[in-house]
């Protein structure tokens, strides 16, 4: 099966899958340098789920968020390599800042995000939570952010000598 779908095909596969009896999961993000945050939110998602949806923010959108020099990896490859892990069943690419859309399209039974976002924060809350569903905030990894892997691996400046 398919694991990086359109919109169009992924709404089909959810409902296809929801009347199946499957419980849908849904979580998002940039997933700009997979790290072990990452992998951490995703396995504590799919351990959620009999079926586990990621949402990934386009070039333009993870640009738009992150700024200028980002994201590090083209969303294709992001998708690919979201696609390559087990805890992942689906992955579709937006181009909006939020998620909101594709979750109203999805209708998880459960959101989830990292703790880094309060429960009020999470962006299709009031939507999941309206249909019975439930949020799920996961523990961060101290220490682990593609942001501050891309610090790391900037060039340190030296200093000017006069």
């Amino acid at each position: 099966m398919e694991k990086v779908l359109s919109w169009d095909h992924l709404k089909e596969v959810v409902d296809r899958l929801k009347k199946d009896g499957k419980k849908v999961v849904f979580t998002n993000g940039c997933f700009d340098l997979l790290h072990r945050g990452h992998v951490k939110l995703l396995a504590e998602a799919r351990a959620a789920c009999d079926r586990l949806v990621v949402g990934l923010n386009s070039d333009a959108s993870t640009a738009r968020l992150k700024g200028k020099g980002r994201p590090i990896n083209p969303a294709e490859g992001r998708a690919e390599v979201l696609a390559a892990l087990e805890a992942v069943d689906l992955v579709v690419v937006f181009d909006e800042d939020t998620p909101l859309e594709l979750i109203k399209q999805v209708r998880p039974a459960v959101l989830v995000k990292g703790a880094d976002y309060t429960r009020n924060e999470v962006v299709g809350r009031e939507v999941v939570e309206s249909a019975g569903g439930d949020v799920i905030l996961v523990d961060l990894v101290p220490g682990h952010s593609t942001t501050a892997m891309v610090e790391r691996a900037r060039p340190v400046k030296q200093p000017v000598e006069d």
